[in-house]
């Protein structure tokens, strides 16, 4: 059995977001402090914020909207790849090379990048600066994945796609109906097998939304995850079918 890893940035007022979109403003409407007998705040940012997902609506037209994305895709085996410092690009040469070296399963249904982009995430904090050099995925690349007939594709970056092309990689990802995770805090997954538990807030109608992502390294189904319970003693999430988890292809 294998204890969570927390793979989501922390939500503050200096995490950083997009050039142009809204940072997070948490602003408190009661407090205790003030006397109010409860502690109320709203929260205002850009859907794509921190840690995400991008709903294939996100560039697709008629693609699927956030709240209409299958748990069967959300939640299940994954692979983790550690890609090196020297690597700028997750270009279609570089995955054939990695495939190669067996590195990347051939059978692999979603996929996270650990990359030089987690340098400095401590417990999930980025406090910036946003930098333009983010490794991402290619247009090759990403055309590679969906060949490979994965359905999930997720990165520690701020993009899924790198600065100067946003636009391609992720059309060639959505539109063949492939989730892509972004601003994931990579730095203490290990590289290899597990379970992916990523789940987006369900709001309704929209192309993307924040998400919880939590990582269950060397675990190989859902059945074989620890969960620590208020108590104090932890008990197997899944076994004998308690998980039942559609495969997604």
């Amino acid at each position: 059995m294998t204890r969570p890893i927390d793979l989501t940035r922390r939500i503050t007022t200096d995490l950083p977001v997009w050039p142009g979109d809204l940072p997070p403003v948490i602003t408190p409407v009661a407090t205790h402090d003030a006397g109010d007998g409860y502690a109320l705040s709203h929260l205002s940012a850009t859907l794509h914020l921190g840690t995400h997902i991008d709903a294939p609506r996100h560039f697709i037209p008629d693609g699927a909207t956030v709240d209409a994305l299958p748990l069967a895709v959300l939640i299940g085996p994954a692979f983790v790849v550690d890609v090196p410092d020297d690597v700028r690009a997750i270009d279609a040469p570089y995955l054939e090379r990695l495939a190669a070296a067996g590195g990347l399963p051939a059978d692999a249904v979603r996929i996270l990048f650990r990359t030089r982009n987690s340098a400095g995430l401590v417990d999930g904090r980025d406090e910036g600066p946003f930098r333009r050099d983010f490794v991402a995925v290619t247009a090759g690349g990403a055309r590679y994945l969906v060949a490979l007939g994965v359905r999930l594709v997720g990165i520690d970056g701020p993009s899924i796609a790198p600065w100067d092309d946003t636009d391609t990689p992720h059309v060639v990802l959505l539109g063949a109906g492939v989730v892509a995770v972004e601003g994931l805090a990579m730095a203490e997954a290990p590289p290899g097998h597990g379970v992916l538990v990523c789940l987006p807030l369900r709001i309704e109608g929209a192309e993307g939304a924040p998400a919880r992502a939590v990582w269950f390294a060397d675990a190989a189904d859902p059945g074989a995850i620890d969960i620590a319970h208020p108590g104090g003693d932890a008990r197997s999430v899944g076994a004998a079918g308690a998980i039942d988890v559609d495969p997604p292809r």
